[in-house]
Parts: structure tokens; sequence; C-alpha cells
């Protein structure tokens, strides 16, 4: 009354491997976009900020993730100690630090 019928359609003829290899092209084109766009850059910046950390070394000005800033006093596998102000020190993790800055910028 409402509803009508549905009725199925005819298959179309079989046009055989190189229609499902077609009908894959636009999942592999996104797929390869989406590698050079995000996920690529990404791995860079992880290497990048790898590489930045383990340069550590004692006397570096570096700002943490929380945005402290601070001077490295003691540098350990997994933990440096911060010289906030004189006679503060903090203990963060090394993975906390989000930049080194240039020598001189804390004063």
């Amino acid at each position: 009354m409402f509803i009508s019928n549905a009725f199925a359609q005819a298959a179309p003829a079989a046009g055989g491997a190189e229609s499902s290899l077609l009908s894959m092209l636009p999942l592999v084109l996104m797929f390869v976009v989406l590698y050079f766009v995000m996920i690529r850059p990404q791995m860079k910046r992880q290497k990048e900020h790898k590489a930045m950390i383990e340069a550590i070394v004692k006397g570096d000005e570096v700002v943490t993730s929380g945005g402290l800033l601070g001077k490295v006093s003691k540098v350990g596998e997994s933990f440096l100690s911060l010289e906030v102000s004189s006679g503060v020190e903090l203990q963060v993790q090394r993975s906390a630090v989000v930049q080194v800055l240039p020598k001189g910028t804390i004063k």
C-alpha cells in the first residue's frame, strides 16, 4: 500500500579481473596519500625528537611539555634533574623535554 515492491536488477556482465583492479585503485591511492601526508611526517618528527632527547647533556637549557624552563643539572638514563631556580631542582622524564633552548636563554 505505502511501500512499493523492490525488484532485483539484472547483474551486469562480468568484466573479469580488470574491473576488480579498477575498483581497488581508489582505496590504494587513498592509502598512498595518507602515508605521504600523515604517517611519514609523524615518523620523521618522532625520529628527530628521539635524537634530540638522546643528545641532552648537563648544562643544556630545556623546556618540558608542562612548560617548565630549566637547566639540566644531572642526566640519568630515563630522568633528568632540572634546576628551575637557584637551589630548586626537579626530576622530569627525558621524554617530557619538548625543546632544547640556545645557551644563555635562561638568566
